[in-house]
Formats: structure tokens, sequence, C-alpha cells
């Protein structure tokens, strides 16, 4: 996701009192100082930040404070880590000291029970899987698999793992397999669900979905659920227009042929230089291009975005003719993300997502150095730790502030170590290492290290 409006003013994290509350047509409600009508758009404040939405989104302005509401988080794929009957007995053989002994596992192999062999497998694979090693999780269930190849947890948990690797196509067939083998699993139709989805499936997705919370009630699933189907309607009549390496939604009355052509060039250039800057060649990727209006009710995002990467990339341009410097900028944050989820299979600190994402596009903290270099100084920045979630539940204020930090701490590691060590940092999460030990195997510091080194880095570069 980017941030519509660059860090305007280092501030701390707390929030200033709402004056005046804008009710949007989704059900987000936006806390403001002030906010005034002008030539189609409502421009408010927080703090000493302005911002710009299309009046048409709005539903009213209601006068006089209200409590902030929180802002709905992107959906993810469902993790399913169905256990397998007849594990239990095997997990103390099978796990302890806090690795997989794969002498024992290759023991009970040996035995000759093909019960046992998957059982164990299975419990390795899941152990892999938690910490984030999803090449050894996978090579786990292809061991499980062979004994027991039809059987639906291991089917299930194979899929998931396929998913969270990048590899969608692969993971429907197991997921089509999971329910064929249990059509009464409420996960194996939610696993299958999501399949579909990344296979581009959608109105087979939602069925699956519905036949899942049908089996069992699942908050996760109802979202994903509510997501399909606001997407399946308003894309209903979309076009497609496809390139190398992107398929482009749009709807045909609101796109010029112009702007298409030209926003697949700009994505098909980037995708060349974030191939050189991380290394990896994500698959066919896909972008829907909204109005101002559909855009909010598809993705439900922040009013502060100006983009979103859900899996796919959303971009709003209503009365765009053509490419503009801002979005060919939002395209170039928001393909960084997609790279990033290829690397490290969406196990990465929202600040080094977001910091990489803005180093991409070309952004630096040079228009706001001084006062972030305060904010350091003072002791008042947030703390990294505090910065691993994703920002949407943020306000445009706090926002800002993540934002500029996340930048901070990313550039500090870019101009410092290069960016070969930022691609090394993705790689070693993607492998499974906590975001901690990537930074210390890489940049020889923990946390409390790297904050350290960003004030030194803010203060020299802008004199304080």
């Amino acid at each position: 996701m980017r941030l519509i409006i660059t860090f305007c003013c280092a501030c701390s994290l707390s929030a200033a009192a709402a004056g005046d509350t804008i009710v949007l047509k989704n059900g987000d409600r936006i806390a403001v100082d002030s906010v005034q009508e002008h030539n189609g758009r409502v421009e408010y404040w927080v703090g000493d930040n302005t911002f710009t939405i299309p009046k048409s989104i709005v539903v009213k302005i209601e006068a006089g404070p209200a409590a902030r509401a929180s802002q709905p988080a992107e959906i993810e794929a469902p993790q399913i880590t169905v256990q397998m009957a007849g594990t239990e007995p095997l997990l103390d053989r099978v796990i302890h000291n806090g690795a997989v002994d794969t002498a024992a596992l290759a023991a009970i192999e040996a035995q000759g029970s093909a019960d046992q062999a998957a059982a164990g497998n299975a419990l390795a694979a899941t152990f892999a899987a938690n910490k984030n090693d999803l090449i050894a999780a996978r090579q786990y269930l292809d061991r499980a698999l062979h004994y027991l190849p039809r059987q639906p947890a291991l089917l299930e948990n194979y899929a998931s793992v396929l998913l969270r690797l990048g590899l969608p196509a692969d993971a429907l067939f197991y997921a089509q397999q999971a329910v064929a083998a249990d059509p009464k699993s409420a996960e194996g139709y939610a696993v299958l669900g999501y399949a579909l989805y990344k296979n581009d499936r959608n109105r087979d997705a939602i069925t699956a979905l519905k036949r899942s919370l049908e089996l069992s009630p699942n908050d996760q699933v109802r979202d994903m659920l509510a997501r399909l189907e606001r997407e399946s309607r308003t894309e209903a009549d979309f076009h497609e227009q496809g390139s190398s390496h992107f398929t482009l939604r749009f709807e045909g009355s609101q796109t010029p042929n112009a702007l298409r052509a030209q926003i697949l060039d700009v994505l098909e250039d980037d995708y060349k230089d974030l191939q050189n800057d991380l290394g990896v060649s994500p698959g066919n990727i896909f972008v829907s291009l909204y109005t101002d209006e559909a855009y909010v009710d598809v993705t439900q995002a922040p009013a502060w975005s100006a983009a979103l990467n859900d899996g796919k990339i959303r971009i709003p341009i209503s009365g765009l003719q053509s490419v503009s410097p801002q979005l060919a900028s939002v395209l170039r944050h928001e393909l960084t993300h997609s790279f990033i989820h290829q690397i490290t299979h969406g196990r990465v600190p929202q600040w080094l997502n977001e910091g990489i994402a803005q180093v991409e596009q070309g952004l630096t903290t040079s228009p706001y150095g001084r006062r972030l270099a305060a904010l350091y100084v003072s002791g008042n920045q947030i703390p990294l730790n505090n910065l691993e979630s994703r920002f949407s539940s943020y306000s445009a204020a706090e926002a800002s502030v993540a934002y500029a930090e996340s930048l901070a701490a990313t550039e500090y590691i870019r101009n410092t170590y290069g960016m070969p060590d930022v691609a090394r940092i993705l790689q070693r999460l993607g492998e499974g290492q906590p975001i901690e030990s990537a930074l210390r195997n890489t940049v020889h510091g923990g946390y409390a290290e790297l904050e350290t080194e960003i004030t030194a880095y803010l203060k020299k570069n802008y004199g304080l």
C-alpha cells in the first residue's frame, strides 16, 4: 500500500483530537480536525497534513468529535495446519531440541508402517512451516504423501504451503484433491477457495468459500468471501489487456486506450529494474484499474491510501488520460510489494516492506530529514518492532510517521550496505529467519543497533 501524501511533520504516534467525522459509503469513518468541500472533492486536515478524497464516496460529514474507526486489514491466504490423527505419540521422537530429528524420522519410515511414516513427516512439515521454512515443509509433505497420497489433512496442508510459496496452479490441483478426499472439510474448501481466487477463478472461489462457511463458520473465510463478492460485482463487465508479465483489468468507458498501453509499458520497465535489484521474477501479475468510488468499495482501504496490493495491484485512476508522474510512482511502489512477497512468502515486517517500496519509487528522507532526525534524537520515534504489522489501522497522521520511519531505516541500510544486502535480508526472511536474525546475519546488528545507527545517520545528514 502507498500513502497518498509524503510525511509533513515529525510527530509522536498520538493522534490529534478529532473535530469532524467524514462518513464514507463503505462504512468507514475518518476523524478529522477540519473539513471543507471544493470542486467535487472533500478536503480535510489531520494535524499539519492535508488530504482530498472524491465527494462521490462520501455519505455525510458529521460535526463534532467522534471515535476513530479501525481500518480493515488486507485479506491473506488461509494457513491450514490440520493435524493428522496419530501424530501425538511421535512428537517427542520427531521434534526435540528445537529441530527435526532426521535420523528418528528415517527410523520411523524404516518400520514399514505407512500411517506412521506419513504422520512423522507431517509433524516435521508442520514444524518447518511454523518456522516459515516452506521449502522444507514442502519436502516433508512430499514424503508424507508418498505414503498416504489420499490423506485429506496432508493434501490441505500441501496446498496451503504451495500457496504461500507462490505456486497457485500447483496448489489448486492439491486443494481439489483434498476436497475430493473429504467433501465435509471446511478447511479443505477454504484453501480451495483461495487457490481458485489466486488462479483468477473468482466465481468458483466464491462457491467454495460459501461451502466452507456452511460446514464451519470462520471469520477469515467470511471476510475473504465478502472481498471476492465485492470484487466480482465491480469487475463483472471489466475488459482485459495483457503483456509479458501483467494482466490489466479495466472498465472500458473509464480507461482510455493510450492510458492502458502506457501503464503496461511502465510496469514492464519497472519489472526489469526490480528483477535486477531483488533477483526474482514473479509470475503473471493482475492489475485492476478502478474509479475512485469502485476502488474504495472493493478494497475497503484507508482513505489515505493511493493504491493497494493484496496479491493483485489495485489502482484508482479516475480522470486520468495518461500516466502522470504520481501514477508512475504508485505503480512502481505497488509492484515492488509483489516482488517482496515472492521472495519472503509474505513473512516480512511492514516497515521493511514499505521502506523498500518507497526506496524503489525514488523517495528519500531529505524533504523532512531535520524533523525526522529530531524525532529520533529525542527518542520519540516509533520503535521498529512496533512497525512490523500492517499500517492500515493507523490514522493518516500516524501512517505518515510510520512510512517516514520505514523509509529512513531502509534508506540507511541501502546507502550503507548496498541494495544487494537489502535483497539478502529478504532472502533470509524467505528462508524462515526472524527479522532480527536476518538483520544480524546481513548488517551485523538487530533492532537496537539499527535504531542507534539510523539516529546517527539522520543526525549526520541533516545537521543536528
